[in-house]
């Protein structure tokens, strides 16, 4: 089964996203947290396959702190960086924590949501037998031009999905 977290402020998010999911995945665990000491408290008994990562969370960390504490002790833990602003800035700072993906929750539709989940799952093998990769996706060709950060990837990840 894949184990999946939502991590965001907002209960509203965190029950769209959910609903989302579950809708394609109906035996996918998705658990919620609110903040960071809520996040550690479900990630630590049971490390989930798949992080959606807001940036700015209430409390001590924000999102990107989160992201590195997490990926220090689960480095197999898929995190996306899923916030409001598209910004190179962001991006870079998402990844420089650790986050394997960033996601505009802006311009990402349901669809494009769904098509990156559904190519993480296939990528780590997390619904079949063999084991999951460590670190970045197995399949994944990482291509970088000078003017964009966009990852394209064997899988034909969406075109607002930034991969690293």
């Amino acid at each position: 089964m894949v184990r999946t977290l939502i991590v965001d402020d907002s209960a509203t998010i965190r029950i769209l996203l959910k609903e989302i999911l579950l809708a394609r995945f109906p035996s996918m665990f998705v658990g919620e947290a609110a903040d960071e000491e809520e996040a550690i408290e479900k990630v630590h008994p049971h490390p989930p396959d798949i992080i959606f990562m807001d940036i700015r969370l209430t409390g001590k960390f924000c999102g990107l702190e989160l992201t590195k504490k997490i990926k220090a002790d689960y480095p197999k833990s898929v995190i996306i960086i899923h916030i409001i602003y598209d910004l190179p800035e962001y991006r870079k700072a998402a990844f420089k924590s650790g986050a394997s993906y960033f996601l505009s929750k802006d311009s990402s539709a349901i669809d494009e949501i769904l098509t990156l989940v559904e190519s993480i799952v296939s990528d780590q093998d997390l619904d079949g037998e063999g084991p999951r990769s460590e670190g970045t996706l197995k399949s994944t060709t990482m291509k970088q031009s000078a003017s964009s950060d966009r990852q394209e990837s064997k899988t034909s990840l969406p075109p607002s999905v930034y991969h690293h």
